[in-house]
């Protein structure tokens, strides 16, 4: 993971941007394997997500495959273009349904990103051993933090690093299949159906990334 981490860091500070000829792309309906780590080295959550692109709905639950040890527990299902999402809790069998305020999250790259770079990782003459990743970068919409993101060819992407002058992170996807396995987790769950949509404090802005924060 480590490794992994400072690669990326390379890519993004020693990348020099070409000409603006790159669109950025977006990635097909997702499921995986996501975890969010800290530059301190810690691992803030690990879990599954479920993302369709098409209908702009993501579901994550940490923990839930593959207990590690986290700072962050979460099960969320969000709406990006409705505005909404919930926080789950099934063991406890409570919802709240919010205001989502930021829609950007590491499964896609924004419509305004700039591209950096194409790097081969690994040794792409030998089978198996390189994949080709394209580096996309760009401020993020409260104007006080930057992102960098890696992407395959076919705009899976592999790894986002968000940089803010108080925290930063790194997420890693692992063991991406480009279909939605089990639709229903991106259903409401009854659980939540009729909750009220609860006042967001002033000052508060709620986003999958502040998730992690």
């Amino acid at each position: 993971m480590y490794a992994a981490f400072t690669l990326f860091v390379f890519i993004c500070l020693t990348a020099t941007t070409h000409a603006d000829h790159h669109q950025p792309c977006h990635a097909p309906n997702m499921t995986g394997f996501m975890t969010a780590l800290s530059l301190k080295g810690e691992v803030k959550a690990f879990g599954a997500f479920t993302y369709d692109s098409m209908g702009k709905k993501l579901r994550f639950r940490s923990n839930e495959s593959h207990p590690v040890n986290t700072s962050v527990g979460l099960d969320v299902l969000m709406f990006f273009d409705k505005g909404i999402f919930y926080e789950i809790d099934l063991k406890n069998q409570s919802c709240e349904k919010k205001t989502l305020q930021c829609t950007q999250h590491p499964l896609d790259i924004p419509d305004d990103a700039t591209f950096m770079t194409t790097v081969n990782t690994g040794n792409p003459s030998i089978e198996g051993e390189g994949l080709k990743i394209n580096a996309w970068t760009g401020s993020m919409p409260d104007k006080k933090g930057k992102y960098y993101m890696a992407v395959t060819m076919e705009c899976l992407p592999v790894s986002t690093f968000y940089f803010y002058e108080s925290s930063s992170f790194l997420f890693s996807l692992t063991e991406i299949d480009t279909e939605i396995k089990d639709p229903d987790l991106l259903m409401v769950p009854s659980i939540c159906l009729g909750q009220p949509l609860e006042a967001t404090p002033e000052g508060t802005v709620h986003s999958f990334l502040n998730e992690f924060m």
